[in-house]
């Protein structure tokens, strides 16, 4: 049996934070100039009282609705989460209960952000195709926004909150996800970090990670994001995936009918799509309405797609998930 993937369903908070607002607090910054710079209008952001397990629980109630699907028919439950509720129990366990997927399932954690996705996936078609089980709901929920200094702009302009459910079943079809390829370099960990709250709290790899040191009031979290460093980590490892992945499928880019890579912010993809010489029509940028939400950005692209006529069933599409680790992986899936 081979997996691929059933259905996707997403799920934002309420709570939206527009381009005007945060030119408002930071008047150097137009609505125009953040729109430029980062191709995003607006992001949702989970109130004081919204962690990332309702977000979920609300993501993973839609997939299994909309299919129809009774939570019993769940036998292993994989949650991508880099802001997990607590440092223990896994948020995977607490989603489990809510949903009222059985006891007899399998749930787990995995801690990724921004290349998750991808590795989830590649997790589900491992036990489906290795016979332990045959229906795998993947949930990626990150609320990044409770990690920013209130006063950074740079990464206050990028990220959003939100959630995604991806549904993985077998099928007796050809292998529809394939060509799996994944990376890590956790020589660049202090690129991306959120120094303050964990059990080393305070002591970062990187000296700038510091608030002070970024001219910043020191709050819970300070998530620090060296832009430069990402950026030519991105430009770097992003065609080398391209060309393992189609390697690894004995395609070529012209074979492929979609490309959906992590959304990171338009300036960036724009220079991906250049790059790599894809067609406007065939590159997904779908981040106006949601910024960066981390571990769902490609699902809720997907999910856009699909909405969108854009993606149809029989198409072929690379998936490529890239950032914070530093960590990478994409895949070949043929839409079903």
């Amino acid at each position: 049996m081979s997996a691929r993937i059933s259905a996707i369903e997403y799920h934002l908070p309420a709570s939206v934070l527009d381009n005007k607002q945060l030119s408002a607090e930071f008047p150097e910054w137009s609505v125009e100039k953040i729109s430029a710079k980062t191709g995003i209008d607006r992001r949702h952001i989970a109130s004081d009282s919204e962690f990332s397990s309702d977000l979920a629980i609300a993501a993973g109630r839609k997939v299994l609705e909309s299919e129809g699907i009774d939570p019993s028919a769940v036998e292993y439950l994989i949650v991508c989460t880099q802001s997990p509720d607590y440092y223990l129990p896994s948020t995977a366990c607490i989603v489990q209960d809510a949903l009222g997927i059985p006891t007899s399932a399998g749930a787990t954690d995995i801690t990724l952000g921004c290349s998750g996705f991808v590795y989830a996936l590649g997790l589900a078609k491992g036990l489906i195709e290795s016979g332990q089980v045959s229906t795998v709901l993947v949930i990626t929920a990150d609320t990044y926004s409770k990690f920013i200094n209130p006063a950074d702009k740079s990464v206050r302009t990028i990220f959003g909150d939100g959630a995604a459910a991806t549904l993985v079943t077998s099928d007796g079809s050809a292998d529809a996800l394939t060509a799996f390829t994944y990376g890590t370099d956790g020589a660049g960990a202090k690129s991306l970090i959120v120094p303050r709250g964990g059990l080393r709290d305070g002591v970062a790899l990187q000296p700038k990670a510091d608030a002070a040191a970024r001219r910043l009031e020191p709050s819970s979290h300070d998530l620090y994001m060296d832009g430069p460093d990402i950026f030519n980590f991105t430009l770097a490892v992003v065609p080398e995936s391209v060309e393992a992945i189609l390697g690894k499928a004995g395609l070529e880019q012209d074979d492929i009918d979609l490309f959906v890579f992590h959304q990171a912010n338009a300036f960036m993809l724009e220079h991906l799509r250049k790059k790599l010489n894809v067609p406007a029509e065939k590159f997904v940028v779908s981040l106006a309405e949601t910024g960066n939400t981390v571990s769902s950005t490609i699902p809720i692209a997907l999910a856009d797609a699909v909405r969108a006529d854009v993606l149809r069933p029989g198409m072929k599409v690379m998936l490529l998930g890239f950032g914070v680790g530093l960590s990478w992986g994409g895949l070949v899936a043929t839409w079903g």
